[in-house]
């Protein structure tokens, strides 16, 4: 039973809950409640989207310190597998999903938020990656995809500083993607959840994945994986059902089956 993390489903939508209070800081246990609750998400057929939520007050004040502080490199070593895992399980998802952030999102609460498709944030939250401030570096993916969504420049001065990021600052350097008030942005991230209900779940799952594969390599390698996954698409049920709605209903009326 998990203690700290869980997948709570209602209505097609999936909300991977972060509950450890009263910061949801992310110790070990937390991290494999995530991995698993991650897991679960994408395998199960009654979700569609994800929303990655904190709470109310506090997305996530980052890894448990305490906790980290008396490891060795060691330690470290097999420790900093799991770091890597959760965050990639997230990221993994193969289903749209969106962090809905209220006050903190710092160190590996960012680099959560960071393993999201898109980032809606409160005007209360605050943003960043301090962990240069305790003597190390982001070790959850915060150099890597800070870098790739931002830029290399704007992640090194962060990175670098260790300083935090408003909401203001976070939506104009596109560290987020939308800014709410604090009591809107868990709904709002619903509601763009909530649009790929019934939609086609195979060809949102190639979608995701011909982007963030082809993030990775040279255009023309991309071009190739994108070719495969829109021939591939073509042996789906989806694809003859959307396309004869369209030509009978025009766009938008299909009703997928997600085969």
């Amino acid at each position: 039973m998990a203690q700290f993390a869980r997948l709570d489903v209602a209505e097609g939508i999936g909300t991977l809950r972060l509950d450890r209070p009263k910061m949801n800081a992310l110790d070990a246990q937390m991290q494999r409640e995530i991995l698993a609750a991650a897991r679960e998400a994408d395998e199960r057929d009654d979700v569609a989207a994800v929303v990655l939520y904190g709470g109310e007050r506090v997305f996530a004040a980052g890894a448990d310190i305490k906790e980290m502080a008396s490891m060795d490199y060691a330690a470290m070593l097999s420790h900093g597998q799991l770091l890597q895992e959760f965050t990639r399980a997230v990221a993994a998802i193969g289903k749209p999903t969106v962090a809905a952030i209220t006050g903190f999102a710092l160190g590996g609460g960012c680099e959560v938020a960071l393993a999201a498709d898109v980032r809606f944030c409160a005007e209360n939250a605050k943003l960043g990656q301090p962990e240069i401030l305790l003597g190390i570096i982001p070790g959850a993916g915060g150099t890597q995809r800070l870098a790739r969504l931002v830029g290399p420049a704007t992640a090194k001065e962060l990175i670098y500083s260790g300083r935090f990021v408003d909401a203001d600052e976070a939506l104009r350097i596109g560290l987020v993607d939308a800014v709410h008030p604090a009591d809107a942005v868990y709904d709002a991230a619903l509601a763009w959840a909530r649009q790929f209900v019934g939609g086609p779940a195979l060809a949102l799952r190639v979608a995701k994945d011909v982007i963030d594969r082809g993030l990775e390599v040279d255009l023309q390698t991309g071009l190739e994986i994108e070719r495969a996954g829109f021939t591939g698409l073509f042996a789906t049920d989806d694809q003859k059902t959307g396309m004869a709605s369209f030509i009978d209903k025009g766009p938008g009326q299909a009703s997928f089956s997600g085969r």
